[in-house]
């Protein structure tokens, strides 16, 4: 299923609730150096790339739950890749988002900032992907989006729905949180949205789109693997912006 934004409307504008505006995160996730020791591919020409997620550790996936990176090995031979010899095809992934699934989940502290979202707030997740293109720098992009439906607690979904997400594939996700997404209004991106750019020793969202953003909650546009989800200040003028990108998404994991 695809959908684009740009049939997007009314949830997406600056609704007053209790004086209360839209909620939007910035989400980091995908393999890198810290998570994987190897970052997913892009091709910044095209903005094709990968979506590669972090490794799990197997003792802690429920038996008959495993995601393995053999199901990201397809869309990588078709941009000419493999993944390294330490991200085997049988060895478990954490895959999430699950954007096949439309779900997110996080644990405490760092997703707490989730469990205040309601119908019509947003995600926005972004990862540091690997140019195929000399000089192969990492280029900082937004790969997915999702508008919320609802947030539920891990412990409480039910086995006929462990399958969904990587934090009910486990064997413990007490105190996790689980983000529902909107079909047709969420998922990947075909193509990715470049964000970011390497200046005061770390990768920061461009000036030029902090302002047009409206700022985030993160110290000059600090985008490095954190503990802390970061805010949207202005979420309505991120999505006027994003609307104008001509988004695509889909609800697969893979190209």
């Amino acid at each position: 299923m695809t959908a684009s934004v740009e049939s997007h409307n009314s949830p997406y504008q600056s609704c007053v609730l209790g004086c209360c505006e839209v909620q939007g995160l910035l989400v980091r996730v995908a393999v890198d150096s810290t998570a994987g020791e190897w970052n997913g591919p892009v091709d910044p020409e095209t903005r094709e790339f990968v979506y590669v997620p972090i490794p799990e550790q197997p003792e802690r996936v429920r038996p008959g739950h495993e995601r393995k990176y053999a199901e990201c090995e397809p869309a990588l031979r078709q941009m000419g890749l493999g993944l390294p010899s330490w991200l085997a095809p049988s060895r478990p992934m954490h895959l999430d988002p699950d954007f096949e699934n439309l779900t997110y989940g996080d644990c405490t502290p760092r997703g707490n900032p989730i469990r205040s979202m309601q119908d019509g707030d947003f995600l926005v997740f972004y990862a540091g992907l690997r140019s195929v293109r000399p000089p192969e720098n990492l280029v900082y992009a937004i790969i997915g989006f999702y508008e919320v439906a609802e947030v539920v607690t891990a412990e409480d979904v039910p086995e006929c729905r462990w399958g969904e997400n990587a934090h009910t594939r486990r064997l413990e996700n007490r105190g996790d949180v689980i983000v529902r997404a909107k079909p047709g209004r969420s998922g990947r991106c075909t193509r990715c949205i470049p964000i970011g750019e390497y200046r005061n020793s770390s990768y920061r969202v461009t000036p030029a789109l902090l302002e047009r953003w409206g700022d985030i909650s993160a110290n000059d546009g600090f985008i490095q693997r954190s503990a802390v989800l970061q805010r949207f200040l202005h979420s309505d003028r991120f999505m006027e912006w994003f609307r104008g990108q001509d988004v695509v998404l889909v609800e697969d994991n893979s190209q």
